[in-house]
């Protein structure tokens, strides 16, 4: 019985089965935040999501019983576990608000889409190195913050007054978020020459550091994706080793019938 639940919720029609409910519940969720769809159709769209929930805790349970202990190991198991519990929270008393997170439950497309699993590896893989880059770029604020602060704060307050002020000023210089009429250009017309500052600080954040960034996010997704191929070659080639080795044993079962054969008819 349970490798008849196991090769069930395993199974591809499966998968393509919650995949559909998941995106269904998705639309209801986002008609729910609208007043119209609330007022005309209110009553259903409670209901169906109610239907859905039920349906993620029957499933939840069939993989219990299906893997067992298992099931806790699994990093995705835990989380899609994770979610249906939020959904689970009652509407009213202290934990109500948690609520508002049953959106979350659309999140369970991650753990259901293996190239969707993939990505998320690979931002995990790549947190180690991308530690380094956030270090590295918390030096490069500090230090040009520091210096804002000192050569604009007193004549633009506002944007450089503290450390704080200019912390944040510079990150949305960074994102190059009206940076040039928006600040560097008023800046320039107390301090012509304050180009030399904002340039090397744009050149070392927005086009080297960030791209630092999306070359580990890059490579760890490489990485991952050539860690799954070799993972499907091994298998193959351990699939292939037991055909060999059935076809073998075929092969010396045919021979002992032949001799059996042979010496019959002799």
């Amino acid at each position: 019985m349970r490798n008849q639940v196991r090769a069930l919720v395993t199974s591809r029609n499966w998968e393509i089965c919650i995949i559909g409910i998941i995106m269904l519940n998705a639309v209801t969720l986002g008609l729910e935040t609208s007043a119209f769809m609330m007022n005309s159709v209110g009553t259903w769209l409670i209901l169906i999501d109610k239907v859905i929930l039920g349906i993620f805790v029957v499933e939840l349970i069939l993989r219990l019983y299906a893997h067992g202990l298992k099931f806790f190991k699994d990093p995705w198991s835990l989380f899609d576990f994770a979610i249906v519990g939020i959904a689970l929270v009652p509407s009213t008393g202290p934990m109500s608000v948690l609520r508002s997170l049953r959106i979350l439950r659309v999140l369970r497309l991650i753990s259901v889409v293996p190239s969707l699993r993939r990505v998320i590896g690979g931002l995990i893989a790549a947190l180690p190195g991308m530690g380094s880059i956030v270090v590295l770029m918390a030096l490069v604020f500090y230090v040009f913050a520091v210096m804002a602060t000192k050569l604009f704060g007193q004549s633009f307050p506002e944007w450089f007054g503290d450390l704080g002020a200019s912390l944040y000023t510079l990150f949305q210089i960074m994102t190059l978020e009206s940076w040039s009429m928006g600040i560097v250009r008023p800046v320039m017309e107390v301090y012509p020459l304050s180009w030399i500052f904002f340039v090397p600080f744009i050149l070392c954040t927005a086009f080297t550091v960030l791209n630092l960034f999306i070359g580990i996010i890059v490579s760890a997704m490489q990485e991952e994706h050539e860690a799954e191929a070799d993972a499907n070659r091994q298998a193959i080639h351990d699939d292939t080793g037991l055909i060999l080795e059935e076809v073998k044993a075929l092969r010396e079962e045919l021979r002992e019938l032949r001799v059996k054969v042979a010496e019959k008819s002799s």
